[in-house]
Formats: C-alpha cells, sequence, structure tokens
C-alpha cells in the first residue's frame, strides 16, 4: 500500500461538476494506492501512520488536533515507468481487491475518531488542493 499525505489548508474532489469529497479547514489530503499482497496489517499501517504524522503546524498530527483527512484512492501510484514512455499498471491491485481495502482505510481513520471525507472510488475525479507548507510525505507499508 502506497500513500502520498499532502498537508492542506482545504481540498475537494469532483465527479462530473459534483463535489463528492470536501475538507475546508487545515488537514490532510491522501492519495492512495493498493497492490495485490495488501490486507489488513497494510490497512492499519497506514491509518496510523496518517492519524499520527506530526506535518501539521506546530509538529502536531491529525489526532492531536482533529484535523480532518480526504482519502482520493489513486491506483497510479503503482505505475511502473521502467521501460519505454507508456506506464504498466501490473502492480495496481484490481477493484475488488483494492476498493474493500481503501475503504477500510477510511473506517479505521474513523475508529482513530477523525472526520474522514472520501473521493469516488474508480471514477475519474478532479482533486483540487491547497499544499500547505508544501508537505508532501511518501507512506509505504
Amino acid at each position: 500500500m502506497r500513500a502520498v499525505v499532502q498537508r492542506v489548508t482545504r481540498a475537494a474532489v469532483t465527479v462530473e461538476d459534483v463535489v463528492v469529497g470536501r475538507i475546508d479547514r487545515p488537514g490532510l489530503l491522501v492519495l492512495l494506492g493498493v497492490t495485490h499482497d495488501d490486507g489488513p496489517q497494510q490497512v492499519e499501517r497506514v491509518a496510523g501512520k496518517v492519524a499520527e504524522l506530526r506535518i501539521l503546524r506546530g509538529e502536531r498530527s491529525a489526532l492531536d488536533v482533529g484535523a480532518p483527512v480526504l482519502v482520493v484512492s489513486q491506483f497510479t501510484l503503482y505505475a511502473d515507468t521502467r521501460k519505454g514512455r507508456r506506464p504498466t499498471w501490473n502492480a495496481a491491485a484490481p477493484s475488488g481487491v483494492a476498493r474493500p481495502l481503501v475503504e477500510d482505510v477510511v473506517a479505521a481513520l474513523r475508529a482513530r475518531g477523525l472526520e474522514v471525507a472520501t473521493g469516488a472510488f474508480g471514477a475519474d475525479m478532479a482533486v483540487e488542493l491547497v499544499n500547505d507548507g508544501p508537505v508532501t510525505i511518501l507512506l509505504e507499508a
């Protein structure tokens, strides 16, 4: 499982001109990719890291300050660009595997008491954000 975590002042996801997920105050945007052998252990590791990373202002975590999190599934985090000019997506888990694990990460964050908004799995999404800092962290579990 891979996650790109960005500290943001706000972020939103739009699908077909409809906002499906939004955070309107400082928090985290998490772009989340799933690979074939991910499971509950990776879910817990990523959720724990996202919740507890001290990357918000004052070296605080989302849990420390009750910051919102916007989770957006993104299979392209598993692009392989080593050969040629066209990426391959073989390392990305198929939607039947990935969707439940993305939902499990969201549930694990909510179980920790965080406010979590989401994108729309598998949709063509427009993601808008204001990166604060900028701070962008890559997590791999």
